[in-house]
């Protein structure tokens, strides 16, 4: 378990600085196709929802037992909703109104919510990869899709105030900077107590997590850009290929 740590920060860091590619997208090429993104963020969601339940969840239950597995679980979906209560943010928020003022506070404000929704995933990318490196890289894949349009959300409206790649980057990268953040206080905290009880909290907390994120980002965004079966072939789409590549991977 020991020897996945630094396989975990670096996980987590890639999939965490991938705001930087929304980032580079928002700044620099033409906007994805509403079809493209309501089929990759239904995508992600479809990888996030069945390594939670079909991975993440019974490990959960493995290492602890059913019933600390099914309450960690339902204390990650309210840990989530706490945080999304305390902080509320627009997933894909797009403002082309009101002056570049406006649309400068827009920016900001999104990525800092966006960073705080960051830090739990961060812990989710390091508790899988503790569990199984497969399943660390996993929710890292997953989770770097999502951080795409995340990215493109804070970067956007901070250029189009200000004209400052520099800034546009800066905010999308410390916006990301949250995830391997979370990772680090994962290791530095709960690493020393680490025990094969605990890891299984850990993995239905993030299940729950991860369930949320899904359901209540990913799935609503993804129908968002497309009104027609997109969003659920992408869902699918995540679910088929995730269930083959751990089938293969075992």
């Amino acid at each position: 378990m020991q020897a996945n740590i630094a396989t975990a920060l670096l996980f987590t860091t890639a999939a965490g600085f991938s705001t930087t590619i929304g980032a580079f997208l928002g700044i620099a090429l033409k906007k994805p196709s509403p079809r493209f993104m309501s089929f990759t963020l239904g995508f992600a969601a479809g990888v996030m929802l069945y390594v939670s339940f079909a991975e993440l969840l019974q490990g959960a239950v493995e290492s602890s037992t059913l019933a600390v597995g099914t309450f960690s679980f339902f204390g990650g979906i309210l840990v989530m909703f706490l945080i999304d209560a305390a902080v509320p943010h627009e997933y894909l928020a797009e403002h082309h109104d009101g002056g570049s003022t406006r649309l400068l506070r827009t920016g900001m404000l999104v990525a800092l919510g966006l960073g705080i929704h960051n830090f739990p995933e961060g812990m989710a990318t390091f508790a899988g990869t503790l569990k199984d490196t497969r399943l660390g890289l996993a929710i890292a894949v997953a989770i770097a899709i999502h951080n795409i349009p995340e990215g493109l959300a804070v970067a956007a409206p901070i250029y189009a105030a200000t004209s400052s790649r520099k800034k546009a980057f800066g905010y999308s990268f410390l916006s990301g900077l949250a995830e391997p953040a979370g990772a680090a206080i994962a290791a530095l905290v709960l690493y020393p107590f680490l025990t094969e009880s605990v890891l299984g909290v850990m993995l239905g907390v993030v299940a729950g997590l991860m369930v949320y994120i899904s359901l209540d980002e990913l799935v609503p965004a993804s129908r968002e850009y497309g009104h027609d079966h997109t969003a659920i072939l992408g869902t699918a789409a995540g679910m088929a290929v995730m269930a083959l590549s751990l089938g293969m991977l075992k």
